[in-house]
């Protein structure tokens, strides 16, 4: 589990493909202070494993479903990406509960500048327009972000200029591609209540059903 609150930006060393996934290595420092061998590390907001570490760098290894899912199988060497280590249960949650499990990925397609920060428009899969609400949270390249509007099947966020110059949401342009991962607590209300929903419109459409074969 992390927060979306972005510790450090590393920079791809290694990105070879392998069968169909992907072996990543990522150059950094903070993030290697106090990781060990199968701990999860969000990168641009993918929850991965770490399989090798050395004085420099850690490695991952990036399956068919994640690529898939994600923009992980588009990395090359040089690419910057948002690094978060897992949270701790006893500290303070300063962004919302991400799980690093990526939706989809949606496409930049704006970049303003607001009277303080920058506002960020992405297009994102129009059947997925129900999990983003206006001031919900919403997850993007890792980073922990409050959706300001919603217009059909795209969002606006604002981001604040510490944020913006701690993360490589500006490195983005429009058309590139970035990670989404929806609040995870809508995505659990809808699971919970959809077989109640469906029973419901069973029933009434049973009542119709009776209603309609009455004899004349």
């Amino acid at each position: 589990m992390f927060t979306g609150l972005i510790e450090e930006i590393g920079i791809i060393k290694i990105a070879k493909k392998f069968s169909g996934g992907i072996r990543i290595s990522i150059t950094c420092k903070k993030i290697l202070e106090d990781i060990k061998i199968d701990d999860s590390i969000s990168i641009n907001g993918v929850c991965q494993t770490v399989i090798g570490i050395n004085d420099s760098s850690f490695t991952v290894e990036a399956v068919e479903e994640t690529i898939r899912k994600s923009t992980l199988g588009k990395f090359n060497t040089g690419k910057k990406v948002n690094l978060e280590r897992a949270m701790r249960l006893n500290d303070r949650l300063g962004g919302h509960l991400v799980q690093g499990h990526v939706d989809c990925t949606g496409k930049v397609i704006a970049i303003k500048n607001d009277s303080t920060g920058k506002l960020l428009t992405i297009n994102f899969p129009a059947n997925d327009s129900r999990y983003i609400v206006a001031l919900g949270s919403i997850c993007i390249d890792g980073v922990s972000l409050t959706v300001a509007r919603r217009e059909n099947n795209s969002f606006t966020v604002s981001i604040i200029p510490h944020t913006w110059g701690m993360t490589t949401l500006n490195e983005l342009r429009t058309g590139d591609e970035v990670n989404l991962e929806y609040d995870i607590i809508g995505k659990y209300v809808e699971q919970m209540v959809e077989p109640f929903a469906t029973k419901s419109t069973e029933s009434k459409s049973s009542i119709l059903d009776q209603f309609l074969e009455q004899p004349d």
